[in-house]
């Protein structure tokens, strides 16, 4: 499934589209994604979704929120912790996985019941071999 056509240096609506289809494909457990890179957003949320956030509050948490936390929590990882790998918030009815990208971010939300020890690193694995230079 590795498509070298999608370049990452120099990102498209379509190439995020491509990525967040194949998430989907690849994992049942993910109800959203989000990719945010060099100033342009896209987001989808997976059709047949129960207890989702409004579509516009979930466009202000990808502008606003989640720059904020990845900001934040990057910079005390970089005090004396080894960096940052990922965050994972849990909500109500879901987690938000987010996880910082070359120029932005990639935000994740998942099933309540997924499994936080796996998925993140199933999900970053699968991400890094089918689209290199994306994480």
């Amino acid at each position: 499934m590795y498509c070298e056509a999608y370049s990452f240096n120099h990102p498209t609506m379509q190439n995020k589209r491509v990525v967040v289809d194949a998430l989907f494909q690849q994992f049942p457990e993910i109800r959203y994604t989000a990719i945010y890179e060099a100033g342009d957003l896209y987001l989808q949320q997976r059709q047949q979704t129960a207890d989702s956030s409004a579509a516009e509050t979930d466009k202000y948490e990808e502008l606003l929120v989640n720059p904020a936390v990845l900001l934040l929590a990057r910079q005390r990882g970089n005090i004396d912790c080894g960096g940052l790998r990922h965050i994972v918030i849990a909500y109500g009815p879901f987690y938000q996985l987010i996880k910082e990208i070359r120029g932005g971010h990639i935000s994740i939300c998942l099933a309540i019941q997924s499994d936080l020890n796996t998925l993140p690193l199933r999900i970053f694995s699968f991400l890094a071999e089918q689209y290199p230079g994306l994480l």
